[in-house]
Parts: structure tokens; C-alpha cells; sequence
């Protein structure tokens, strides 16, 4: 059974929509390249969204420096992660996806310095900042 979220799209509209670089990473569960994305270091205050349906995922609060070349975060806004056990590439993992239209994230790990234990190892291609004054 296939799951149904608040916001589907068609494949070929995803394509219209996204980047390429965001479809591979969102719609097809890619990585980007460790240290190479734009929110890697980014430190400013708002929120950080999806980047394929704008559903606020992660506050700038809870955004730390990992030194793992992705953006951490030491937890998400409450209802807008969905967990998914992930046993690709020979390791379990905890795949995060978008709640709202199910795009890929990045994973989850237990292994975070803040209080919450966790790290949130989240690619830069599938989100979009949004300022504190917007937010």
C-alpha cells in the first residue's frame, strides 16, 4: 500500500518544480557531496523548510555545527518528520522524509551533543531557508 500525504504530485510535475539536483536528492533519496551545500554553514535565524512543498521542517534554534558536512539539527518541529527504517547500502539507518508531500530529507542519528542526543543529517538541497522576519 502506498502511502497518501497532504501534498502529491506526479513525478513530472516534481521534475517541473525541482532543480535537478533537488529531484535526485528529494524524489529519488540522493546525497549531495559532503561540505558542499549552502546551508552546510548557515547560521541565521527563521526556519528551514522543504524545499519541494514549503512545510516548515527544522527552527534556526535547533540548527548546530556537526563538522559531518551536511546540516544538523538536534530535532524537528513536532508532526513534520516522518521516520522510515532504511537498510540500503548494507546499514540501518533512520531515513527522514517530509510529512506533508513525503520527499527525502536525509537520515537521523544518535549520536548528537545537544540534550536531545539526536543529529538530524539533513541535505541542503532539500530545504530552503526562510528568515526570521518571514517566519
Amino acid at each position: 500500500m502506498i502511502k497518501k500525504y497532504p501534498i502529491e504530485r506526479s513525478e513530472a510535475e516534481w521534475r517541473k518544480q525541482l532543480s535537478e539536483e533537488q529531484y535526485r536528492v528529494l524524489r529519488e533519496k540522493g546525497t549531495e557531496a559532503p561540505h558542499s551545500g549552502k546551508y552546510n554553514m548557515h547560521f541565521q535565524e527563521g526556519a528551514y523548510c522543504c524545499a519541494a512543498c514549503d512545510a516548515k521542517l527544522f527552527k534556526s534554534g535547533q540548527k548546530f555545527e556537526s563538522n559531518c558536512g551536511w546540516p544538523s539539527f538536534d530535532e524537528a518541529i513536532d508532526g513534520a518528520i516522518e521516520y522510515v527504517q532504511d537498510r540500503s547500502f548494507g546499514m540501518i539507518r533512520t531515513e527522514i522524509l517530509c510529512s506533508n508531500c513525503g520527499s527525502h530529507l536525509g537520515h537521523v542519528f544518535d549520536d548528537g551533543p545537544t540534550d536531545t542526543g539526536q543529529r538530524y543529517c539533513v541535505n541542503s538541497a532539500s530545504i530552503e531557508f526562510e528568515s526570521q522576519s518571514k517566519s
